[in-house]
């Protein structure tokens, strides 16, 4: 039999060694991530379901900590698409729950992990999204989940597409300012969608092990100078000629959004090719 270390316990064993830090943790502002590694199934990602935009300012509200910024959304919800590996579908007849993988506490999702190997190649990106309450002035949302999964530079997604790699996935925690800053790449672009990055919300680290207790799936656009950009290096062969035929307005996911919710739902990043880019979006849940 195979000796069991303490990377291939799965997340029970993750949120048992999170406990016996959480006040450490909590000092330091932290919250881990938790990559998710499984299998899921195949198909096309389907028409969106959108909720009405609500903005409101003020402070905070009960069950939360810190403030977040003076106005927030209410984010609409949008298909988890073919590939989540949450638990909701399946690859190759397997249905695979990921949190259950060794290694999920983590923030930096470039790399695969519980005995697969591989890094994703792709222009950095650092991105912070906060969490808010739009029912209670804008509050920040501490400890709540965040998962995020994403195409890789070539428009192919780990464990469907890549079925010997698990990375671009990953969950954290957000912290007492209810953030949660994951290192990524810029994805590439795929024929037929925007390009885009996924993610679900759960109440906690502990809820995330199931899909059906999500408070909400939906999607991130990303900002199209950043796209012309990135697509224009060598390291995404095929991006450019598949962005050129695509946009938010035809695009089957958020073309039917408003174009102030697309707005919110695009990151705001900074920085070059050369160096990565750094940004921030907000999330707002109506609870």
């Amino acid at each position: 039999m195979r000796h069991m270390d303490d990377h291939d316990r799965g997340l029970p064993f993750d949120l048992a060694v999170l406990g016996r830090r959480r006040m450490l943790v909590l000092l330091a502002a932290g919250g881990g991530g938790l990559l998710l590694q499984g299998c899921g199934g195949s198909g096309s990602e389907g028409a969106n379901s959108t909720s009405t935009t609500t903005t409101t300012t003020g402070g905070t509200g009960a069950g939360t900590t810190g403030t977040a910024s003076a106005a927030c959304s209410t984010t609409p919800t949008e298909t988890n698409g073919p590939y989540p590996a949450d638990g909701s579908n399946l690859a190759n007849g397997v249905l695979s729950n990921i949190v259950t993988t060794s290694g999920v506490v983590r923030s930096d999702i470039r790399s695969s992990i519980a005995g697969q190997s591989g890094t994703a190649p792709g222009v950095p990106l650092t991105l912070t999204i906060n969490l808010t309450n739009v029912n209670a002035g804008c509050a920040a949302l501490a400890e709540y989940a965040i998962y995020i999964w994403q195409a890789d530079a070539d428009g192919r997604y780990s464990i469907y597409d890549l079925p010997q790699q698990n990375y671009l996935r990953g969950v954290q925690a957000t912290n007492a300012a209810g953030q949660a800053t994951f290192t990524t790449i810029v994805p590439g672009c795929y024929e037929g969608r925007y390009p885009h990055i996924h993610f679900e919300v759960y109440r906690s680290l502990a809820t995330a092990t199931a899909y059906a207790n999500r408070l909400l799936v939906s999607q991130f656009a990303l900002p199209a100078d950043v796209c012309n950009a990135v697509y224009a290096t060598s390291g995404y062969p095929t991006s450019a000629a598949r962005f050129a035929r695509t946009s938010l307005s035809s695009d089957g996911i958020f073309g039917d959004n408003t174009a102030a919710q697309n707005a919110a739902m695009t990151p705001t990043l900074s920085g070059s090719v050369g160096v990565g880019y750094t940004g921030s979006v907000t999330v707002g849940l109506a609870l």
